[in-house]
């Protein structure tokens, strides 16, 4: 058996131990079942994302539109809900 040690600031431990208590599982356990799953999945075993919950690349695809948009670019006119559905279901 090997040790690990790690730093981590007290919000993110305090908020991470409130979780695992709830679910009933300490955080040695928790970091063992996430080495295991990385093992398994050959990579990172969850979608990594920004505290909007998007991935990177998702949130900078957002703030690319939203630049362009009030740059008036790639625009379209004002649709119904039915003409927006549409054109989402087309992307």
């Amino acid at each position: 058996m090997s040790t690990i040690q790690i730093r981590i600031d007290d919000e993110t431990k305090n908020s991470a131990k409130k979780v695992l208590d709830e679910v009933g599982i300490d955080m040695s356990s928790a970091i063992k079942v996430y080495l295991k799953q990385i093992v398994i999945h050959q990579g990172i075993p969850m979608p990594l994302v920004t505290a909007n919950g998007l991935t990177p690349d998702q949130e900078k695809s957002i703030l690319k539109a939203s630049k362009e948009a009030k740059d008036g670019k790639n625009v379209t006119g004002v649709m119904s809900a039915k003409e927006a559905i549409n054109y989402l279901k087309n992307l």
